[in-house]
């Protein structure tokens, strides 16, 4: 079965898991990269503004095609509430072009169902699984049962 880990993170937490996805499944490993400049301060700010309006933004070059693949791992950091908006962008950029998928999200502590919920519109269709960490719980590595149970 051919896999892709696609994701997107500002802060290396959803990095980290996403890695840690493609080691244990062996899958292409993508990192969606907004055009937009989320560092900083001034960044997280307008990150939390433009997932609350689900703004589309442009996309550094993508190297892979979700199509090629039986299953798309799609992670995504939380942002007020949302799934943050590149992750969005991706998705519409790739309308129609997702077979199975599963859904991994990392927040500071909330915001999880809303955030499947939210992803699950855009694809179009249910995942497999979810799986959602706090970001303690991935800066400390204590992830590793449910990430055993959310892969297999």
């Amino acid at each position: 079965m051919s896999v892709l880990v696609a994701y997107y993170s500002r802060s290396n937490v959803t990095k980290k898991l996403a890695e840690a996805i493609a080691r244990e499944t062996g899958a292409d490993i993508e990192e969606i990269v907004s055009k937009v400049n989320y560092d900083g301060k001034i960044g997280y700010m307008r990150g939390g503004k433009d997932a609350i309006s689900e703004k589309i933004i442009d996309l550094e070059a993508l190297e892979f095609d979700p199509s090629d693949y039986d299953l798309v791992y799609l992670g995504v950091p939380v942002w007020a509430g949302k799934a943050a908006n590149p992750m969005i962008s991706y998705i519409k950029q790739n309308e129609g072009k997702f077979n199975d998928v599963k859904f991994f999200v990392t927040a500071g502590g909330s915001g999880f169902e809303g955030t499947f919920a939210q992803m699950e519109k855009y694809v179009g269709k249910a995942p497999l699984k979810t799986l959602a960490l706090t970001t303690k719980e991935v800066k400390r590595d204590e992830f590793s049962e449910e990430l055993s149970s959310f892969i297999e």
